[in-house]
């Protein structure tokens, strides 16, 4: 694999710089604080991206590397596969995942995507996960020097590495950590007072008590089924006094509407007592006006009878001249009174025509009344079958329509005493219902203690059984570091220590070319004169070499492609020969290998430009 070039819009203190890369050696020199390790960061933030998390430092990658001045948080990067498939990566690292084109076309789908890593496009490409990334492939300073006190660290690092293939992973320590664990997190039937021991003696203890509660099966069914039964009875009950408050509502509707009938026949026979008095009224006027013409009329016959007998009979003519001149005085005085009513009984017919229209506006009233009552007993007629056929639609899968018919047909006062006595019946239902409630409660406290001991028994032994599995776990870890222990110190270590032997034996001019590791002592080193000497007794320098070789050779191994090697400030502690021979060395055993250096030493160019060495000079 090779990396192209790289362009950084904003990183940290880097922005708008474009850098290209050489197919093998690139030194990339810059004055300290100038942003080599802002630029290493950048790259493997582009293949991995930055993490937010502190992990118990000050600041977290995200925020140290947040640039400075620059707009954008972003970079790209070209780099090219041993199978020169050529890959393009945008990552804008305010965002989880980058764009991943390859000639052009986003395939960044094309790839895993973990919702906590985010795209996992390279190490699907390399099988390089960024703590081996960072534990092979780069190889910084602080990796490789390491002053006096430090020294049995570095060559422990180096004792991991070639037991467990882990530079931090220690065989010993990590049986003596999961033995350790196995006791304190499990125990065993010997221990006491550990989880297992404590776990069986709680499952001991919820079995007597589940063995101390006895309940009575068949009572519970009994109750269960008489309760269900009671409850059923209410439920009907309660059904039946819907349909019947429903019906009640339908007769009360009805007799609102039967009380606005009655108020407006009350209303037409209050105009019929109007058009009576009317009548009666005009009667009467009538009838008086008549008598009193019949009594001036019997009155003038008379006087003329009377005038008659006198005249024929020739009876006092004193007499016979005062009936003449009376009944002339009496029928001049009616026809003076008829002259003078006449104005009256203009009057009067005035009356009596207004008495007539206001009896034909009554009659029209009563008309309307009468309308209004029909249309009343039509609404009344069609709302209440509506209103039946709705209640029977309702209930015809719970109540008999028989039954509904029936009701529908009593009357109020029916009404109220079923439903009176239907409420009667809730009240003895639900006094049955909480006596058989209390019994039941009863039982069922008995159930629910005998339920939760089940519950705290199936608890116990599913975290017994998670005891168990991680007590198997680990004797799995054990069995499987054990067999990776033997495979590496049989298989691997051999190859490790025989790559290892050759490179220290180019870059030390031959001063060490057996390396060895023992199992119990470490790593031993081979001297010129023969002698086997524990690699802790090396000098700091010399323990540097055997470090940065094994890494040299890790790398061979960890992946099919050949892997960039990138060195940070790697040779600061080297003298000139042992840089020289490195320098050579790399140049010509890793020829398919791109190497990136960082220094802040001109050293290294001089070096190679005295052996020359072609390489790209890249300044930042």
């Amino acid at each position: 694999m090779k990396i192209n070039n790289i362009k950084i819009n904003g990183f940290g203190k880097l922005e708008n710089k474009e850098i290209k890369f050489d197919n093998h050696i690139n030194l990339i020199y810059g004055e300290n604080e100038a942003g080599k390790t802002t630029f290493l960061k950048f790259i493997s933030g582009m293949f991995y991206g930055l993490s937010k998390n502190k992990n118990k430092k000050e600041f977290s990658d995200f925020e140290r590397y947040t640039p400075w001045q620059a707009q954008e948080f972003s970079g790209k990067m070209n780099y090219q596969l041993d199978n020169h498939e050529e890959y393009e990566i945008f990552r804008d690292f305010t965002k989880k995942n980058p764009k991943i084109y390859n000639n052009s076309e986003d395939i960044s789908k094309s790839f895993n995507i973990d919702k906590n890593k985010g795209n996992e496009f390279f190490y699907e490409q390399t099988k390089i996960d960024e703590p081996m990334f960072y534990s092979t492939t780069l190889i910084e300073q602080k990796e490789v020097t390491l002053n006096n006190n430090e020294q049995a660290v570095l060559t422990q690092k180096i004792a991991n590495i070639l037991s467990t293939g882990e530079e931090n992973l220690s065989y010993k320590k990590t049986i003596d950590k999961l033995n350790k664990k196995q006791v304190e997190e499990v125990g065993n039937e010997r221990t006491v007072g550990r989880p297992l021991n404590l776990i069986n003696e709680k499952i001991n203890k919820i079995d007597n008590m589940k063995s101390n509660i006895k309940i009575n099966e068949e009572k519970i069914q009994e109750l269960e089924e008489r309760q269900k039964s009671i409850k059923n009875k209410i439920n009907e009950k309660e059904v039946k006094i819907n349909l019947i408050k429903k019906i009640k509502k339908i007769k009360d509707d009805e007799n609102i509407e039967n009380e606005k009938i009655k108020i407006n026949n009350e209303l037409i026979n209050d105009e019929k007592i109007k058009i009576n008095n009317i009548e009666k009224n005009l009667k009467e006027k009538k009838e008086k006006k008549e008598n009193k013409k019949l009594i001036n009329l019997i009155i003038l016959i008379i006087l003329f009878l009377l005038n008659i007998i006198f005249f024929i009979f020739k009876i006092n003519k004193i007499i016979n001249i005062i009936l003449i001149i009376g009944t002339l005085a009496f029928t001049v005085f009616s026809i003076i009174k008829i002259i003078k009513n006449n104005k009256k009984i203009k009057e009067e017919n005035k009356k009596e025509k207004k008495y007539l229209s206001e009896k034909e506006i009554i009659k029209n009233n009563i008309e309307k009344i009468q309308k209004n009552i029909e249309k009343i007993n039509e609404e009344k007629k069609e709302k209440n079958n509506i209103e039946k056929a709705q209640i029977k639609n309702e209930f015809k899968n719970e109540i008999d329509e028989n039954e509904i018919d029936y009701l529908l047909e009593e009357n109020k006062t029916e009404i109220n005493n079923i439903l009176e006595n239907l409420n009667n019946e809730i009240s003895t239902l639900k006094l049955q219902l909480h006596t058989n409630e209390f019994d039941y409660n009863n039982i069922t406290i008995k159930i629910e203690e005998k339920a939760k001991l089940e519950e705290q028994l199936e608890a116990e032994k599913e975290e017994k059984e998670e005891l168990l599995k991680l007590e198997k776990s680990i004797n799995i870890a054990k069995i499987g570091l054990e067999n990776a222990y033997n495979k590496m110190k049989n298989e691997i270590t051999p190859k490790f220590t025989k790559n290892l032997s050759n490179i220290v034996e180019k870059i030390s001019n031959e001063k060490y070319s057996k390396i060895k590791f023992i199992d119990g002592q470490g790593l031993i080193v081979e001297l010129e004169n023969g002698e086997y000497v524990n690699a802790n007794k090396l000098s700091i320098g010399t323990i540097d070499q055997l470090y940065l070789s094994l890494r040299l050779s890790a790398i061979q191994e960890i992946t099919e492609e050949k892997m960039p090697i990138i060195l940070d400030e790697t040779f600061a502690y080297y003298d000139d020969k042992r840089l020289e021979n490195i320098l050579k060395y790399l140049n010509e055993n890793y020829t398919e290998n791109q190497i990136i250096i960082f220094t802040c030493s001109k050293r290294e160019k001089e070096i190679l430009e005295k052996n020359n060495i072609r390489y790209n000079y890249i300044n930042l």
